[in-house]
């Protein structure tokens, strides 16, 4: 019998896959990929459009418990940083989270904020809703990732690299990420999580 894996996607829009016509966001990708390789992926995803980092602690955190997860990964950021959620806020937050999930036992996977400066939407909106503040948020999602034994999986680097070799990584919207977008997030976070679910 095979590995079988409860993973708990946690989360905005990118989890969800809003911008994406078919085959969902990047915990659906990354469930189908380990599938692939043989394992038995049960996914439950709690990803909500346009949520904040308050809104997982508020309304996902407790059913993602619940479920006993061996598996979680967390996407959010984005929408904090268009909304002026304070650094503070988000890293006190995002500490919160990490405590409770870090008591269910599960493998925990974080992604941090991509380099949204590349986006096109960027041209559109206000540049201090986001010049400057990437990093420091991405800073924090180091820091508590550290201090509670969480994964990270660099996405702002690599959106660095290939959002300018990829003009099709977004969707028409020009802020999600298209399916060729989502795919290449499944990609990248697939190397950090198959050694974490063989371990368990």
């Amino acid at each position: 019998m095979g590995l079988s894996i409860s993973y708990v996607a946690l989360g905005d829009s990118s989890a969800v896959g809003v911008g994406a016509s078919r085959g969902g966001g990047y915990p659906e990708r990354l469930a189908s990929r380990l599938r692939q390789q043989g394992l038995s992926v049960g996914l439950t995803n709690l990803g909500m459009s346009g949520a904040v980092i308050r809104d997982v602690s508020s309304s996902q955190i407790k059913r993602a418990v619940a479920i006993q997860p061996t598996l979680v990964t967390i996407g959010i950021g984005t929408n904090d940083l268009w909304r002026g959620t304070s650094l503070e806020d988000f890293r006190d937050e995002l500490d919160r989270i990490a405590r409770r999930l870090k008591q269910t036992g599960a493998s925990l996977v974080i992604v941090n904020v991509p380099d949204m400066a590349l986006a096109p939407v960027a041209r559109l909106v206000p540049s201090h809703l986001y010049e400057g503040r990437i990093e420091p948020f991405n800073e924090a999602i180091s820091t508590v990732a550290r201090a509670h034994g969480m994964h990270v999986v660099d996405l702002f680097s690599a959106s660095r690299e290939f959002i300018p070799q990829r003009p099709d990584f977004f969707s028409f919207d020009g802020f999600h990420p298209s399916e060729a977008g989502y795919e290449q997030w499944a990609d990248l976070m697939l190397p950090t999580v198959r050694p974490l679910v063989d371990r368990r």
